[in-house]
């Protein structure tokens, strides 16, 4: 089973504590998230901005229309630094996402770093080739254009 990797880097034209305060309200999940996967949190009681320990539960679906419920727990938060999000239950063998934060000139440079594996050994693999990872980009892709139009992009 092998282990897949997805790096992005964005950087936006705000302050550091901005940036943070926005990334770590799980409220503001949905919107970077593709329409069409009509994402939803479910958890109930949720906590304006996360910590260590929170478990946050979402149906989505990616595929087909095909609903997937999903559980992540942040496990790690150092403020303004970064935070890192595990799958407990959902549709991959591992996910793994660490969110890392730092003030750069003019702004914060976000860095997104995922290790993910597929379930089902060799199947897993050809759908990872065929579509899965193609839907992860395009994931990616949506949400550093959504936060363009709502930040702006930071100008060298």
């Amino acid at each position: 089973m092998r282990l897949y990797q997805l790096k992005r880097v964005q950087c936006l034209p705000l302050p550091l504590n901005e940036c943070w305060s926005f990334f770590s309200s799980p409220r503001n999940l949905s919107q970077i998230i593709p329409r069409d996967m009509d994402f939803t949190i479910v958890s109930e009681n949720l906590a304006s901005e996360m910590f260590a320990g929170q478990i946050i539960r979402y149906r989505l679906r990616p595929l087909l229309g095909i609903p997937f419920f999903w559980v992540t727990e942040i496990t790690h938060v150092e403020q303004q630094v970064y935070f890192v999000d595990e799958q407990r239950s959902g549709p991959y063998k591992l996910w793994h996402h660490a969110h890392f934060f730092k003030a750069v000139p003019g702004g914060t440079e976000m860095t997104d770093l995922v290790h993910y594996k597929i379930p089902f050994w060799l199947l897993g693999n050809l759908a990872h080739s065929l579509f899965i990872r193609k839907k992860l980009g395009n994931i990616f892709d949506y949400r550093r254009e959504v936060l363009q139009h709502k930040f702006g992009l930071l100008s060298a």
